[in-house]
Parts: C-alpha cells; structure tokens; sequence
C-alpha cells in the first residue's frame, strides 16, 4: 500500500497541467487583441467572459465570427485544463480502479469536495465490481 501511495505521488508530481496561460495572438485560441490583452494572465476571468461582459467592459460589440471563436477558445481551454488537470494518466486510472482505489483518483482530482469518490469508496467496500463500474462510467468526467 505505501509502494502504491509512493507511485500515486511520483506520478502527480511528474505531470503538469498543459494549458497555463491565456491565449496569445499566434495561438489558436485567439479570439480578438483586446481579450488577449485584458486576459493575458488571468484564465478564470477568460472562462467566464460573455460577449454582454466584453460589450460592457470596452463598448464594442464582437462580430458573430469573434463570438463564435470566442466560445471554441473558452470549450478547448476548458478541455485542455481537465486533460492536464492533476497529472493522473488515464492508464494509472484504470489499473486503481481495478484494483479498488478508483476513488482516491477521484478525490484527489476533485480535491475531496464532490460526490464522486465518497461513493466509489461505498461501491467498493460494498464488492469491488460495482465501484470498478462507477469508475468506468465516470472516467468520462476527468478524461
């Protein structure tokens, strides 16, 4: 158990999250100058940007191409933060869930706050199949 808790954190440590800044005018995420500089280290205020809150913050309206880009910006950063999110590779997913300790996966990936690993752990101590199911179905959240 200590050699499996040693590997867990030695593989956390290795993987770093792969999107880390906001987007840059040569990357595919740009949207427009203006939000590129507004939001050039500040990726939650990014995320939560509307096309109402760009127009009410400098006065200028987005095209519908600009909103349309701005919406596929924000969809693939979101995807590329829960791609590198906590550095569990999905492989070292399936093989815990295997074993019964899908649920420390979960809770480390959802930093223990949500309903995912308490109730993988109940599945599991209840028999190791139904929280190897309940791992599977709910691969798709963190992957």
């Amino acid at each position: 158990m200590a050699a499996l808790l040693l590997v867990i954190s030695s593989t956390q440590a290795a993987f770093t999250p792969y999107v880390k800044t906001a987007p840059t005018y040569k990357s595919e995420l740009f949207v427009n100058e203006t939000i590129a500089q507004t939001y050039a280290s500040n990726l939650e205020g990014f995320m939560k940007l509307t096309p109402a809150e760009f127009h009410k913050m400098t006065g200028k309206k987005l095209t519908l191409k600009e909103t349309l880009k701005l919406k596929a910006a924000q969809k693939l950063l979101k995807k590329q933060m829960n791609k590198g999110g906590d550095g569990v590779p999905k492989g070292v997913y399936i093989i815990l869930a295997l074993l019964g300790w899908a649920w420390l996966i979960m809770g480390i990936k959802d930093d223990f706050t949500g309903n995912n690993w308490w109730v993988n752990l109940l599945l599991t101590l209840l028999c190791i199949i139904p929280g190897f199911i309940h791992a599977l179905v709910k691969m798709k959240e963190y992957y």
